[in-house]
């Protein structure tokens, strides 16, 4: 998995690409740990290139919610594919997250 950062429009784009697995993703929180620290900035996570995602990666995804409605920012899930959509239905994830 590769991810990358930039700030465009005033929010943090993180862009993912690979399988957010358990393999994964601890080099994948330490990459997106200034997500955690986005400071009342919306989050916008690029989905477009992320093949797969396992509950290791559903929890990242969730501890950037949380720190990020701490902080009254929004996290929207951006160009999810198919088997990602599904994962995050049938874990109940996609009540709780913001999509485009």
């Amino acid at each position: 998995m590769t991810t990358s950062i930039q700030e465009i429009d005033g929010k943090i784009v993180a862009t993912l690409c690979g399988d957010l697995d358990t393999a994964a993703a601890p080099a994948a929180e330490k990459d997106l740990q200034p997500l955690m620290e986005s400071a009342g900035k919306d989050i916008v996570i690029d989905c477009t290139k992320m093949d797969y995602i396992a509950s290791s990666g559903l929890r990242l995804f969730l501890a950037i919610l949380k720190k990020a409605k701490a902080s009254g920012s929004r996290v929207v899930l951006k160009n999810v594919n198919e088997m990602v959509h599904d994962v995050l239905e049938l874990t109940g994830f996609i009540s709780i997250f913001e999509f485009e």
